[in-house]
């Protein structure tokens, strides 16, 4: 038998154009926590288009100015109308684009990337620059090794971090990530990307930034290539059953994907497979036995984040394959 929900997850809506707008904020203050505390840089509505910008996670903006201590800084937080409690903010990346032509990174492994006996020579953090070539979307290392003098690898502007001020009166550090989202570090939260949120205080209070140039799986080195980053983004708030989720998702125009995040890599790994079989069920009627033959054949995974205090596992669905 055929199943048909209406779509949780999709890129594109539409809203009246009159309720609609462009909003350009330029930010003058950035901020190292997700918290409900913090008063809002702007109030937005939902189907808003925001341009704004990030400085990198050193601080330093595109004009190679610090502009505030490093740890990951954010712009915002935003405070999206009518979302409450309960909720799920969708936030769709409308555009994200480099504004400068370098990014740093560092040289050395972090801790849960290889055996104890193999990590010696990452204790000496060594900052490397990486030069862009914008037309081409490329980028270099500036190194002196031997055999990396010719090293051109393919730039993916993506989002460190987004996220929403964080459940209760915690103050969650910008290094972190949970179900309100923050430092996920995944290479799919790209130009095209939504991702859902859900919402712990009035207003969700959305975080953006840490821009990556570009970030292999896992962000094995701490760092990725980050830079400052031009961003621009919309807003939907969404509050049905169907709706509900307890994790961040993310969807982009090839896969549906469910982070799983826990300082065991095993646990991550059940946390994102629990999201995805919660959400099959509420979207496609599927049972218990259904979801072990779908996922069982179809499922894949990336392990996003080992460098945070939390391991990263998301669980990605084709959408081909949803077409029961």
């Amino acid at each position: 038998m055929k199943h048909f929900v209406a779509p949780f997850l999709f890129l594109l809506f539409f809203l009246s154009s009159s309720a609609q707008k462009r909003i350009d904020f330029t930010p003058t203050l950035f901020y190292h926590i997700f918290s409900g505390d913090t008063l809002p840089v702007l109030k937005i509505s939902p189907g808003d288009t925001v341009h704004t910008e990030s400085v990198d996670a050193m601080g330093i903006d595109k004009h190679g100015v610090r502009r505030v201590r490093s740890g990951n800084p954010l712009t915002g937080p935003f405070y999206i109308e009518t979302a409450e409690p309960g909720d799920v903010i969708a936030i769709t990346l409308t555009k994200l684009s480099l504004n400068r032509s370098y990014a740093n990174s560092a040289e050395g492994f972090v801790p849960r990337a290889l055996p104890k006996s193999d990590l010696v020579k990452s204790k000496k953090v060594t900052i490397v620059k990486w030069n862009f070539d914008l037309q081409k979307m490329t980028a270099t290392p500036e190194v002196k090794h031997e055999h990396l003098q010719h090293l051109t690898v393919p730039l993916n502007p993506m989002l460190g971090c987004v996220g929403l001020a964080s459940a209760g009166n915690k103050k969650i550090l910008t290094f972190d990530a949970g179900p309100f989202g923050g430092n996920m570090d995944f290479s799919r939260i790209a130009q095209g990307a939504t991702i859902y949120l859900p919402v712990f205080h009035q207003g969700g209070l959305l975080y953006i930034g840490d821009g990556h140039a570009m970030q292999a799986d896992a962000e094995l080195n701490g760092d990725a290539l980050e830079t400052s980053m031009d961003i621009e983004f919309t807003t939907r708030v969404l509050r049905d059953e169907q709706h509900k989720i307890s994790m961040p998702m993310v969807e982009d125009s090839m896969y549906i994907m469910c982070a799983g995040l826990d300082k065991s890599l095993d646990n991550a790994l059940k946390i994102a497979n629990a999201g995805m079989m919660s959400w099959l069920q509420k979207n496609y009627h599927l049972s218990y036995e259904e979801v072990t033959i779908f996922l069982g054949s179809v499922a894949e995974y990336t392990i996003a984040e080992v460098a945070d205090p939390k391991v990263e596992v998301i669980a990605k669905i084709r959408k081909k394959f949803l077409n029961f």
